[in-house]
């Protein structure tokens, strides 16, 4: 396994500073190289470990004006509840469009930073912040903020909805091969600049990942058929009387 990369443990340093109330809910983080005297790192790390906290929703970076601590409370939700298929639905048809988008205008230090996500999500307590990144740098390269809200409002349900959560829970432990080949496959088309196959690539990925929602879904319904059956049966069951 890989040693676990620098930025990380500034990462969880930041993030504990905000729990603890050191920085508080739209307060401005310090500047970039205050922070990296601060925890002894260069200022490339502190960078990856900004974008790690954007990932996570723990940061906002504002454009000339600094990072801002977000409240991670505050998530936009319907009236009505989203299941994990109408979630993974839309994630398909959004960000499909946006690696196609992507595979146009992506940058060479962007190429680098996906490429290095790929590279965290194999390495098992990374896995899911990689995958995260993966998703929200291919948006970001679009350079089109409606685009990135709105993948970053799906993956906030995605970590937030308690359902939502549990169905990938059942599926995504199942899969870590399966899911780094995929995102592999959309990672060689980007780099390629080939849109029509980053966009089937992203569709092929939440094809699988959808299915699998759905034998789960009837694995978890098979199963309780059986327990009311079997609580039935024990219920009204009359092989007593002809011992």
């Amino acid at each position: 396994m890989k040693r676990r990369r620098r930025f990380w443990n500034v990462v969880d340093k930041l993030e504990a500073a905000i729990d603890q109330g050191i920085y508080h809910v739209g307060s401005r983080l310090p500047a970039e190289r205050e922070l990296a005297e601060t925890h002894q790192v260069s200022r490339p790390t502190i960078r990856e470990a900004i974008i790690a906290l954007e990932v996570r929703g723990r940061v906002e970076v504002k454009t000339g004006s600094g990072v801002f601590v977000t409240d991670t409370n505050k998530v936009e939700t319907s009236d009505k509840p989203i299941s994990a298929f109408e979630l993974t639905q839309a994630r398909a048809l959004i960000e499909a469009e946006a690696a196609a988008l992507a595979a146009a205008t992506i940058q060479d230090h962007e190429l680098a930073t996906l490429k290095q996500s790929l590279e965290d999500m194999q390495i098992p307590e990374m896995a899911i912040e990689a995958d995260q990144r993966f998703h929200e740098i291919i948006a970001k390269s679009t350079r089109n903020n409606a685009i990135v809200m709105s993948i970053q409002n799906l993956w906030k349900l995605r970590r937030c909805e308690p359902q939502i959560v549990a169905a990938y829970e059942d599926v995504c432990s199942q899969s870590d091969e399966q899911r780094l080949q995929e995102h592999t496959s959309i990672y060689d088309a980007i780099a390629n600049h080939d849109s029509s196959a980053a966009r089937k690539a992203m569709h092929n990925h939440f094809n699988r990942l959808i299915n699998a929602l759905f034998a789960a879904s009837e694995k978890k319904a098979l199963e309780e058929i059986k327990r009311q059956t079997s609580e039935t049966r024990g219920l009204y069951s009359i092989s007593h009387l002809t011992q």
